[in-house]
């Protein structure tokens, strides 16, 4: 994470600011893949599944294919039975499905395609796709494409970490997440990356007293 980031939310921001004292500087995870395509594939994999479970469950739908992976016209040559045997659920396997029709077709640009977009686009562009929520393209813009002012406001973590960070009784809605968020632009992405990891140190001391 870029300390002009930490910087500002640190000025902006006096809770965060005790925060960021007590955790340092985050860094920011490694892409799971620099192709949108394969982001997306993997992202609708590991919905709502744990980490342990979704990765297993990934691994055997790569192995549906050989060493280039699930290329797009490769995909859609796969019945809806074959991606479900994999372990994928029906809606996944309908909305992989869809991602690779939309990619040959050209409306879910590739890479350079979306460096050129703008958050807003991207946003209108893949929401259309079958299966592909806000959420899905929240962590592509994110983790993937690295864009430094996204704020994922339905996020669970996200809206426990605010909970914690302003000691509320109870979690905030996206709104009103939204309307505090203002505070730490342009750099809401490292926010959401310390609320995460605020929300984790409550599970810690869950496991700490259990």
């Amino acid at each position: 994470m870029h300390l002009r980031a930490v910087n500002h939310l640190r000025s902006r921001d006096p809770r965060l600011a005790e925060w960021i004292d007590r955790i340092g500087v985050i860094k920011m995870p490694a892409r799971r893949s620099p192709d949108p395509y394969l982001a997306l594939l993997e992202t609708i994999a590991y919905q709502q599944l744990a980490g342990s479970a979704a990765k297993k469950i990934w691994g055997r739908v790569l192995g549906l294919f050989d060493e280039e992976g699930p290329r797009p016209e490769k995909l859609i040559e796969l019945s809806e039975e074959q991606l479900r045997a994999a372990g994928l659920s029906r809606s996944k396997a309908v909305s992989m499905r869809a991602i690779a029709t939309h990619t040959l077709s050209g409306q879910i640009p590739d890479a350079a395609g979306m460096k050129r977009m703008r958050d807003e686009d991207i946003f209108t562009n893949l929401t259309k796709v079958r299966g592909v929520g806000p959420w899905t393209v929240e962590m592509l813009l994110m983790f993937t494409l690295r864009r430094p002012d996204i704020m994922p406001a339905t996020d669970y973590g996200i809206r426990k970490g605010f909970q914690m960070l302003y000691r509320k009784r109870k979690l905030p809605t996206p709104k009103q997440l939204l309307q505090k968020a203002d505070l730490w632009r342009p750099y809401r992405t490292a926010a959401a990356l310390y609320l995460w990891h605020i929300a984790d140190t409550a599970k810690e001391r869950k496991k700490a007293i259990s």
